[in-house]
């Protein structure tokens, strides 16, 4: 897809159903489709981002801190698996970057080669790499002065001043096809998002047999009940 159809068709999508809401501090909220999934990347859990139909979509909202300003932001990578026949495209995946200075508006982080940003690798773990080095290619097409093509060190000299109140990792897709990848260990700064259990309460409901890594596996839900009770996450 050309570069032009891509930075099109995510402007229309985010301009609608991918508003995303501000969460200041620290954690994540999943919105749309978006499912926790057993196992992660070597680890007991992992994120899924569906979307097989233009009307739906997915995400992770991640906190970030009050007083992050752009030229603060340096580091944002995650681990990724799309099913055997899937890959990136459309712009999807991708991550958004909302400052205070332009409500509505977002940088997007295309996942992928660029400048098609198609071709990831399927059905194996892959990583990105950090996606905010200087001469990294990023959209800021909807920003003052932005275009498709801006590198992340032009846009932290322009924009230098302005608060991140948002970042958030999304899929979607604007035609019939399906566009679903599995998200691991995100990295945002100095913060890793591992997805992990956090409590007795993931023990319940079958969930202790989703364990496949330490602190498990558990013989029964009583022994992973009793470990959480026991001990505090050190994932």
């Amino acid at each position: 897809m050309k570069a032009a159809s891509i930075a099109t068709a995510v402007v229309m999508v985010a301009a609608t159903s991918l508003a995303a809401v501000a969460y200041v501090g620290t954690g994540y909220t999943l919105f749309g489709t978006a499912t926790y999934v057993s196992p992660g990347n070597d680890s007991n859990r992992a994120v899924r981002l569906q979307s097989d139909t233009p009307a739906e979509f997915a995400g992770i909202d991640f906190g970030v801190p009050a007083d992050l300003l752009i030229q603060d932001l340096d580091v944002l990578s995650t681990e990724y698996k799309f099913p055997a026949g899937v890959s990136c495209n459309g712009g999807a995946p991708r991550f958004q970057i909302q400052l205070d200075q332009y409500p509505g508006k977002n940088i997007f982080v295309y996942i992928g080669p660029a400048p098609s940003y198609t071709g990831c690798p399927s059905d194996v773990w892959t990583d990105t790499g950090d996606l905010l080095t200087d001469a990294s290619h990023v959209d800021t097409s909807q920003l003052p002065g932005g275009t498709y093509g801006d590198t992340w060190g032009a846009a932290q000299t322009r924009y230098a001043g302005a608060v991140v109140t948002d970042i958030s990792l999304v899929t979607d897709n604007f035609d019939a096809s399906s566009n679903t990848v599995t998200v691991d260990n995100t990295r945002i700064n100095d913060a890793t998002y591992t997805y992990e259990f956090t409590s007795a309460n993931d023990c319940k409901r079958g969930g202790w047999r989703n364990f496949d890594f330490e602190p498990g596996p558990f013989r029964n839900q009583g022994q992973c009940v009793s470990y959480f009770n026991k001990n505090k996450p050190h994932f």
